[in-house]
């Protein structure tokens, strides 16, 4: 096994400079909240779709509700990619997405074929909690 380790220690060698840079880790963050940014400025920039949104899910009352989520989506993708209070900008977004699975994504409760969709986003959105969480993870340990 110790020609793992040498291939291993090779091929980090190789892409340490590329991948291990400050822009590359800003990128990798903004590709991270780029749905919250797309999402809270679509909400922001047509406001009476955010409010359609909130019925269609039954979230009530849906005006405040829908200027709580285009600040919280803005507001966590900005501390996550300014860097200041990253964590809680990451956690904020792990506990919004992981509400907003059991809210818009009951696939246990869709008939197929509709439900096999809803159950790919459904553990897509969760491998985004995972991401989020492992942002603030890594920011805390700094």
């Amino acid at each position: 096994m110790a020609w793992l380790n040498d291939f291993n220690a090779a091929l980090v060698s190789k892409l340490q400079p590329l991948f291990c840079t400050y822009a590359m880790h800003w990128i990798a963050l903004l590709c991270l909240c780029s749905a919250y940014l797309q999402g809270g400025l679509t909400k922001a920039l047509n406001f009476g779709a955010a409010l359609e949104e909130m019925k269609q899910f039954g979230l009530k009352p849906p005006a405040p509700l829908a200027l709580a989520v285009i600040v919280m989506e803005i507001g966590a993708s900005a501390l996550v990619l300014g860097g200041v209070f990253r964590w809680v900008g990451a956690l904020a977004l792990a506990a919004f997405t992981l509400f907003a699975m059991f809210v818009a994504n009951r696939f246990w409760n869709m008939p197929p074929p509709k439900r096999y969709a809803s159950e790919n986003t459904f553990f897509e959105h969760l491998g985004l909690v995972g991401g989020f969480v492992l942002v603030a993870w890594h920011d805390l340990l700094r």
